[in-house]
């Protein structure tokens, strides 16, 4: 039958996408830093016996990961632009936590705010991505007011550390190869910079209010995985990331399930921590699945060992399937409206004659 062929060579694709390795030419030193700049708070805290304060400030040192290959005054500049940013986006979200009716309409903010940012200066991967999940987990990381301040001057020195190593990542790597040139930033669009991010910030939204609504339990991966999917290049794009990051994410779960039942301690988990940091930046060019893979047990380790010990592994193991999910069904939904001539031209249409009038003179 006609319809069973076309299924199977669907399927076929599929099979063959997921299991294509794309090559690289990111130096191995790269993901040996990122590693570094991750795992240093944590040996600290080890040593320290601080282990939560140590966490706050390794989510910091993910800023690392926006270094540019552009010369060095370049790249450490706009290394510290986004460390200011992702610093704010964790103060917004741990403020956000004290009124918890606010937590939807920060995140929406943060998330369509780093959007626009991202497009307008051409950020690239992982764009928004890393702002919103500051905030996502800040949220849902509750502290009394007068914590506050310490908890978001622990982030800074996370990313102030990440911008030590990458100078000195910078100092090594431009040695081995000559850096790429800054390019002009591309003109701004209303579409591109303004609808998209609203759009955007919206399903973001929308899946944080599903995941209250549904009473899911510390559910910052929701957003965090509809960010990662709806930010597709083109809806196929936002599919594969969607199938990449489901079938990803149940295969990281059951690798996370089996390591939290070994005996972790705090250097045990700082070494883990870093030796998957390690893998991840050596993968995520060549094969997004194999990645998120690692991603997953990353993540749960960075938002919960500081309570490892005090609930149940399966309990937290569904409970970030169902995050993981739900953000994914939200995200291609999103990336659905987002790739729809349709939806862009009746939603962009209201947007767009609300918007100032040097707007509307430039889409044209």
């Amino acid at each position: 039958m006609k319809w069973l062929q076309t299924m199977g060579e669907w399927v076929r694709a599929e099979l063959r996408a997921l299991a294509t390795v794309q090559s690289s030419d990111r130096l191995w030193q790269m993901p040996l830093f990122a590693a570094l700049a991750m795992g240093l708070p944590l040996l600290a805290g080890a040593w320290l016996g601080r282990r939560a304060d140590a966490l706050v400030a390794s989510l910091g040192a993910l800023v690392f990961l926006y270094l540019p290959h552009t010369p060095l005054s370049h790249r450490m500049v706009s290394l510290m632009a986004c460390a200011f940013a992702m610093t704010a986006c964790f103060a917004f979200g741990l403020l956000s936590a004290l009124v918890p009716v606010l937590m939807m309409p920060v995140l929406v903010f943060v998330a369509m705010a780093a959007t626009m940012l991202a497009r307008f200066y051409a950020l690239g991967p992982p764009g928004s991505l890393f702002f919103v999940m500051a905030a996502a987990i800040g949220a849902h990381a509750p502290a009394a007011p007068h914590e506050l301040p310490a908890r978001v001057g622990l982030f800074a020195l996370g990313c102030l550390l990440a911008c030590f190593v990458a100078f000195a990542y910078s100092l090594h790597t431009l040695r081995l190869r000559k850096p790429s040139p800054v390019t002009p930033l591309p003109a701004p669009t209303f579409d591109f910079v303004v609808f998209d991010a609203v759009v955007i910030g919206a399903f973001v939204g929308i899946s944080l209010a599903l995941a209250q609504l549904l009473q899911l339990e510390k559910a910052y991966w929701v957003p965090v995985s509809c960010l990662a999917v709806i930010q597709g290049a083109t809806l196929r794009a936002v599919w594969s990331r969607q199938l990449h990051r489901v079938l990803g994410t149940t295969a990281g779960l059951a690798l996370a399930y089996a390591l939290l039942l070994l005996p972790l301690n705090a250097w045990s988990v700082s070494l883990l921590m870093m030796a998957l940091s390690f893998l991840i930046e050596l993968l995520v060019v060549r094969h997004y699945g194999l990645a998120v893979m690692l991603i997953t047990p990353l993540t749960i380790l960075l938002a919960e060992a500081a309570t490892l010990g005090h609930g149940s592994p399966g309990h937290l193991i569904q409970a970030r399937f169902f995050d993981t999910l739900l953000g994914c069904l939200v995200g291609l939904a999103g990336g659905v409206c987002l790739h729809s001539p349709r939806f862009r031209k009746t939603v962009g249409g209201w947007m767009l004659a609300l918007a100032p009038a040097r707007f509307r003179q430039e889409d044209r």
